[in-house]
């Protein structure tokens, strides 16, 4: 299965979103096309979407901008898909409005059933996952590479070991980690 470019980038804008809520920030859609590389026109169309889909609210004005309408945590994956790309079905046979009989060769096709686990083992994770799931993955992520930059002897500036430089040590001095 290929997610398309609207869900991608959809998605993106979402964490971007989810990454700022708790700050209570309002994101303009240029400072998240600009933060995640998208193309601003696109990013108005998919933002113009997940507003009305209720994903997202929008403020009017000055500082005005957007932000999610509920916490990272009550958003998920599965949401945003279906919004920007419809139903999740890798066949037409899987698809809600499929009708029983629909394919000639419905009763002695022997492929439907894997369709319609990969339709549900996709959904599964899909519906599993929120965006503050996302946010905490890469939080995660960012930390083990931080970690295993330090493991591997490379040197780092003392600032990002967690500690303040000590007195002698000069305002961005490195540390053999």
């Amino acid at each position: 299965m290929k997610v398309s470019t609207r869900v991608h980038y959809g998605l993106r804008a979402m964490t971007e979103l989810a990454g700022a809520y708790s700050a209570g920030r309002l994101l303009s859609i240029a400072e998240i096309a600009r933060s995640e590389d998208l193309p601003l026109a696109y990013l108005e169309q998919l933002v113009g979407e997940l507003r009305r889909a209720g994903l997202v609210e929008g403020t009017r004005g000055v500082r005005g901008g957007y932000r999610l309408a509920r916490p990272p945590s009550a958003i998920t994956v599965g949401q945003v898909y279906r919004v920007l790309e419809g139903e999740v079905a890798p066949v037409e046979c899987t698809a809600e409005d499929y009708l029983p009989g629909g394919c000639v060769r419905e009763s002695a096709c022997l492929s439907r059933p894997i369709w319609q686990r990969v339709q549900a083992a996709i959904l599964a994770v899909l519906d599993a996952t929120s965006l503050d799931d996302l946010l905490v993955s890469e939080a995660l992520q960012r930390a083990s590479s931080d970690h295993a930059r330090r493991a591997h002897g490379q040197f780092v500036p003392i600032e990002s070991l967690g500690a303040a430089a000590p007195s002698s040590s000069p305002q961005g001095a490195f540390a053999h980690a």
